[in-house]
């Protein structure tokens, strides 16, 4: 999710959600921090946990980001859903929320981010101008630090419900730069199915104590799809604000922008484009 600038109804009826599981147990990492979105249908997320994020504008997006449960909402069956909603005059809202805390790994330590979602089950010609995403964003975001010098790590992110799954970093500063801003450092993936679950990860590799040989790696469902290194980024102030400095985690969908282009009108309003989650976690190693 390329960030450029700052800028009430419970629904009766949701899509059936598959119930979900708590965030597995990985042998050699210990558990830090997890939501599974325990609650009953159209609760609010946890705000001890989660800053739900409105009056924001980015990247020629359309949607205006609400608090609403008729764009986010608990399921009830232990899932987090961000629904779009298209309104009689043409306008899209949608829901954006971001961590409280933030992480970095200890050095010498890996740290592993990872999170279940799917999407919705409208057809393809009907998920145009979606933009669903996973990502992090240096905590120094928050104390006045300019993107992309902040540093960001996209851990999952979709355009238009092409069975593609972009994991990418962007850094440095705009126009070309270390990261090849705007467009950032990215490698993607083939998604078997788009309204499947799928396990999205990224892990910060610090065991190495070098920053040129320390490593950040994407995963989907266990398949590395790609690899940065400290060597990569080639400057080790750099690479520190995106290994070595607290990140907090995103959730949101976007409705059009300069990426995926506006939705049509066939784009689907409602639960057959949401963006559904089951579990975030972190972990570190032991």
């Amino acid at each position: 999710m390329h960030f450029q600038s700052l800028a009430s109804v419970v629904l009766a009826l949701a899509i059936p959600s598959a119930r979900a599981t708590l965030s597995p147990n990985i042998p050699g990492m210990n558990l830090v921090w997890q939501e599974t979105f325990i609650g009953n249908q159209g609760d609010m997320v946890d705000l001890s946990q989660w800053t739900v994020v409105t009056d924001l504008h980015n990247n020629q997006e359309l949607e205006t980001y609400t608090n609403l449960p008729s764009n986010m909402q608990l399921s009830g069956g232990q899932t987090l859903q961000l629904v779009p909603q298209k309104s009689l005059l043409g306008e899209w809202t949608s829901s954006r929320i971001e961590s409280v805390q933030a992480w970095t790994p200890s050095p010498g330590k890996t740290m592993q981010v990872q999170a279940a979602l799917r999407g919705g089950d409208s057809s393809l010609d009907q998920k145009a101008g979606m933009w669903p995403a996973f990502w992090m964003l240096g905590d120094s975001m928050r104390h006045g630090t300019p993107w992309p010098l902040c540093g960001e790590l996209d851990i999952f992110e979709q355009i238009n419900g092409q069975l593609t799954g972009y994991g990418t970093v962007h850094c440095d500063h705009t126009g070309g730069g270390a990261c090849n801003e705007p467009s950032g450092l990215g490698e993607s993936i083939a998604i078997p199915q788009d309204d499947q679950f799928h396990t999205w990860t990224l892990k910060i590799d610090r065991s190495s104590n070098y920053w040129q040989t320390e490593t950040i790696q994407w995963f989907m469902d266990g398949t590395l799809f790609h690899t940065l290194t400290g060597a990569q980024i080639g400057d080790e102030g750099l690479w520190a604000t995106l290994a070595h400095s607290p990140m907090y985690i995103i959730l949101n969908l976007a409705v059009g922008g300069t990426w995926p282009g506006d939705p049509t009108e066939a784009t689907l309003s409602g639960w057959g484009n949401m963006f559904e989650v089951q579990y975030v976690a972190v972990y570190e190693s032991a």
